[in-house]
């Protein structure tokens, strides 16, 4: 991967970005993404953030080897921190956990009044995402599912609206699955969820020898709960 070829994932997730947006990358490692965006001059701005000592001085490397230093600025900072409010109208943040950037959106909430589209790509705990969205009034426009070198992706898509629109129907469904993944229930999908089933079985039938605790009665009925949910989807 480079700033000419960008993965399958990130490719996905730069199809999304606005015509002429400015953008902000959150944890930008090399800053392959808004190098790729700039070069095929699909943005006017970004901002690389990166909280990593190394992956900042990486992103900085590549922006002037690429002569690119009038369209992306790097900075150095955590999450939203790197951004001024109405500096940006389009967000990216891939490559971490749900509920981190759940957490990231949630302490940069004051730098989210401009921004039109978050384009967000959790490498586990969708579900932390969606909740966000749907507890701060941001609306779930689109969502992929993708599988690259034996890893699975989801890419969340979300822009200002009624955030409970793609929920109409089976809202606890939709926030674990995701409402569109749902409708496509493509086979990516489906090899996701039969692998996690398994592993909450696996999980529910080694608390069946653990003590009788109210931690352990609730969470056993959790996983029932999810693997009843999910297999009554993959029917």
């Amino acid at each position: 991967m480079n700033t000419d070829k960008l993965s399958v994932r990130l490719t996905t997730v730069a199809k999304y970005v606005i015509e002429g947006a400015r953008m902000a990358d959150i944890g930008s490692d090399h800053a392959y993404l808004p190098c790729y965006l700039a070069k095929n001059l699909k943005i006017s701005f970004a901002i690389a953030g990166e909280v990593a000592q190394g992956p900042f001085q990486s992103a900085e490397k590549n922006v002037l080897a690429e002569g690119l230093v009038d369209t992306i600025t790097v900075r150095m900072g955590d999450g939203l921190e790197v951004i001024e409010p109405g500096e940006v109208d389009c967000i990216t943040i891939a490559g971490m956990g749900g509920a981190l950037i759940s957490s990231i959106l949630d302490n940069g909430k004051e730098k989210l009044d401009s921004v039109q589209r978050l384009i967000l790509q959790p490498n586990i705990s969708a579900i932390s995402i969606r909740t966000w969205l749907l507890a701060n009034n941001w609306e779930l426009i689109a969502e992929e599912i993708i599988e690259e070198d034996s890893k699975i992706y989801e890419i969340l898509v979300a822009e200002r609206g009624d955030p409970l629109k793609p929920y109409q129907i089976k809202r606890d469904e939709g926030l674990l699955l995701g409402p569109f993944l749902l409708k496509q229930k493509n086979e990516i999908f489906k090899k996701k969820w039969t692998a996690e089933m398994k592993n909450w079985q696996r999980i529910s039938k080694a608390l069946e020898g653990a003590s009788e605790t109210v931690e352990t009665i609730e969470k056993r009925k959790e996983l029932t709960d999810k693997i009843k949910l999910v297999e009554g989807v993959l029917k």
